[in-house]
């Protein structure tokens, strides 16, 4: 049970407070920069088909402006509705206790939360680009960053899978190593209700709605 209030106080956390979110992102892009060696076009040599096609995929993604404001705020926005979406299925099942799911509901229609998070993954983005050179130097295939990229897509794929196919379809899931220790508590209750079920999902919530609910009542 311990599992859950951990995933409820960090979902709590970032309702209450979204800016807490951006040392988890800093973190992710934080790139030392003596480590910063091109690949661009040139893929490692003892990475299999599967990293040569995704290589690829990320620079194809790339042309096509995956970095832009918009669509990593897009990318954020979807995470959210998936976990919004099942939400609202709970609350139509009248699973909970409490009547009022208005706290959550909120976290998903709260584009302050989406939209911090965004930019502060584009200036980040921007920020790598502009300090190696043009668009040579990008964020997505500095070394060890295309590593972590296609690893946590594919480990998003074994997770939550609907999640992945969704993101998947936009070449979103390129993004997700980036924005995923901010939104990792949303995506960790997905996995839960997958793994676990519906009542061990509304548990989360119903605890992430008490946080909330008190915290609100401190102020």
């Amino acid at each position: 049970m311990s599992n859950y209030e951990e995933i409820a106080t960090r979902i709590a956390d970032i309702i209450i407070s979204p800016d807490s979110v951006l040392g988890f992102i800093n973190g992710a892009i934080s790139v030392p920069l003596d480590l910063g060696y091109m690949a661009y076009g040139v893929f490692d040599t003892d990475s299999h088909y599967s990293h040569e096609t995704e290589t690829i995929r990320i620079i194809q993604a790339m042309r096509n402006g995956i970095l832009n404001y918009d669509r990593i705020l897009d990318a954020i926005k979807i995470v959210f509705s998936k976990f919004d979406q099942y939400v609202s299925i709970s609350k139509q099942n009248k699973v909970l206790s409490r009547g009022s799911f208005s706290i959550i509901g909120r976290v998903v229609t709260n584009s302050a939360i989406s939209s911090t998070i965004a930019k502060a993954i584009a200036q980040r983005a921007g920020w790598t680009v502009a300090l190696r050179g043009g668009a040579v130097g990008n964020i997505l295939l500095i070394g060890g960053m295309k590593e972590r990229c296609i690893r946590t897509s594919e480990q998003l794929s074994v997770d939550e899978p609907e999640l992945y196919q969704v993101l998947r379809v936009k070449d979103y899931d390129l993004l997700y190593f980036m924005f995923e220790p901010a939104l990792k508590p949303f995506v960790d209750a997905l996995i839960v209700r997958r793994q676990q079920g519906i009542p061990a999902f509304d548990n989360i919530l119903e605890s992430v709605e008490s946080k909330v609910s008190g915290d609100h009542g401190h102020h």
